[in-house]
């Protein structure tokens, strides 16, 4: 009798697994449209195409008919509807929408298979925490007028949900297999993923920033003008949020010191990649990072041809495709490097 309980709940635990993985993919595979949906509103200037939150000018679709157009302008008499941008930041509201939920099933889920020896009960927890807190830095990217260091910490969170949502989906995969433990592989790529992420980030202060903008030349920065750049104030936090910071609102030499920034961590990035290459013997390993530094030093081309062509807009699109798909890439590394320990 307790066998045939024993079978009966294992099958039962076999279909919420099955259910966590079918879960889990999609998650994966619209985290990664939101990012790139993230990334394409702001590098179209519609991250205040919406003036309020989670709605459009009071009401959940962006505003269309003459009536809808007559109540935007009496709510919101100083921002005139474009609904073009609007409709961009209204399906990435949605998008994340969408995303929350099925991270929330997982959750669920989780919770439900907390007994379940290896489940990643607490990373699936942690994941629904973070996408909540994810959608309060989205209302205060607009409540806030596009504070710098709130979008920042937006691009962040976005970055860590997809990282995170790959381990949780390789360890649920991994629950009836076997377990895994860090090496020195793993060890190292876990560096290379947080150098990666902080340089990201300095892409995303760069872009919070308008800093695309501070260095006019592709080799030096402005040869032309004689600059004292100022680092400390390229990297001051600020709370001011009584004006819009769309466009930007630092001058000349802090955009300028945050571009030379940005470029010094991308050699630091580029130069770690490249040293791994060497340090590696295994040619699965060493295939693997050779990929991942030629996608990186693609990316440093793209940055450059943003500098030399005034940053046209699928240049840098494709500028933020690359570091999300890098970011990946990495991870997913990471993930498969760690040594296989059988289980008893």
């Amino acid at each position: 009798m307790n066998q045939a309980l024993k079978h009966t709940q294992q099958q039962a635990d076999d279909k919420w697994v099955a259910l966590a993985q079918s879960l889990a993919n999609m998650s994966l595979l619209l985290v990664l449209v939101v990012v790139l949906m993230g990334g394409w509103t702001r590098i179209n200037d519609a991250g205040l195409s919406c003036p309020d939150w989670p709605g459009c000018f009071g009401q959940l679709t962006v505003p269309s008919t003459q009536q809808e157009l007559n109540t935007a302008a009496d709510k919101f008499p100083a921002i005139l509807v474009e609904q073009d941008k609007s409709w961009l930041e209204m399906i990435h509201r949605y998008l994340a929408g969408s995303l929350g939920l099925l991270i929330l099933a997982m959750a669920v889920i989780a919770i439900k298979q907390r007994q379940q020896k290896n489940y990643p009960v607490k990373l699936s927890i942690t994941l629904l925490v973070l996408v909540v807190f994810q959608a309060l830095l989205g209302m205060w990217t607009v409540t806030l007028k596009l504070l710098p260091i709130i979008v920042t910490a937006h691009l962040f969170g976005g970055l860590l949900t997809m990282v995170l949502l790959i381990i949780v989906r390789r360890k649920i995969h991994q629950i009836s297999t076997s377990e895994y433990q860090w090496n020195r592989y793993s060890k190292a790529l876990a560096l290379g993923l947080f150098l990666l992420v902080l340089q990201i980030l300095l892409g995303g202060w760069t872009s919070s920033n308008y800093a695309g903008w501070g260095c006019s030349d592709w080799v030096g920065c402005n040869p032309t003008v004689e600059l004292d750049y100022n680092y400390t104030g390229a990297f001051k936090v600020t709370f001011d949020s009584s004006i819009s910071h769309q466009g930007g609102t630092l001058q000349l030499a802090e955009r300028g010191a945050i571009q030379i920034v940005h470029r010094l961590g991308a050699a630091v990035v580029l130069l770690y990649f490249a040293a791994l290459i060497l340090l590696y013997k295994k040619q699965e390993q060493r295939r693997a990072l050779l990929l991942l530094t030629l996608l990186f030093l693609a990316q440093i081309g793209v940055g450059l041809m943003n500098i030399a062509f005034a940053i046209p807009t699928l240049l840098a699109m494709l500028h933020h495709v690359l570091a999300v798909f890098i970011l990946m890439i990495t991870t997913l590394m990471l993930a498969n490097s760690f040594h296989r320990v059988e289980r008893d």
